[in-house]
This record gives C-alpha cells, structure tokens and sequence, in this order.
C-alpha cells in the first residue's frame, strides 16, 4: 500500500511539473505571437530576426531577454526550463545587441535607398 501512494504522488507530481513547462512554453509562444502581430510582422520569425526600431520594441527585446534569463535562473532548479529559457534569452539578447550596435538605422538607411 506504501509503495502505491508514493507512486501515485510521484505520477502526479510528474504531471504538474509537465504541465507547468508546457504552459509556460506556451505561454512564451503567443505572447511573441501577440507582439509580432502588433508590430506588424508576418511572422514569429520576421519578427525575432528584425532589428528593433521603434522604443516599444527596444523595451519588448529587453522583456523578452529578461524573461529568459528568469526562465534559466529557475532552469537551474528544474533543468527543462533552461531549454525554454535559452529561446528568449539568445534572441532577445540578440535584438538588445542590434540596437545598441545601430543597425536598425543602418536598416532604415538602406530601405531608404532602395526605394528612393
């Protein structure tokens, strides 16, 4: 009879700490979802590999970092959040990068010339 409880309380602490990373992927996914449709991209992936323009999106690059690094800080408690927590934490340190680096105006430039 032990061994059936424990068993049992192991199962179910299997399931939430499951459906805990799962949410918290999904959750990730449609807010980065959200803020490409709000800034006008057609994708996740247009929007992770553009270069920040506006301050809204300097301050979204900067949450989205944030979030990652949080996210590998608890990663280091539960390990399969620091697979989760390396997405946002690479791109949004990424963007963070191109801002400060000025591509984005480099970018502008060159649409720019390109059009004129």
């Amino acid at each position: 009879m032990e061994e059936l409880t424990v068993l049992v309380i192991v199962l179910i602490a299997v399931i939430v700490f499951v459906t805990v990373v799962t949410s918290v992927a999904v959750m990730l996914w449609k807010r980065l979802r959200r803020n490409a449709q709000r800034a006008g991209y057609g994708s996740v992936a247009g929007y992770l590999r553009s270069t920040p323009g506006s301050d809204r999106e300097k301050r979204e690059a900067v949450d989205l970092a944030l979030i990652g690094l949080v996210l590998c800080f608890l990663g280091l408690m539960f390990p399969p959040l620091l697979l989760i927590g390396l997405f946002p934490l690479f791109y949004g340190t990424r963007k963070i990068v191109y801002s400060a680096m000025g591509l984005g105006l480099v970018d502008d430039a060159e649409e720019d010339q390109t059009s004129a």
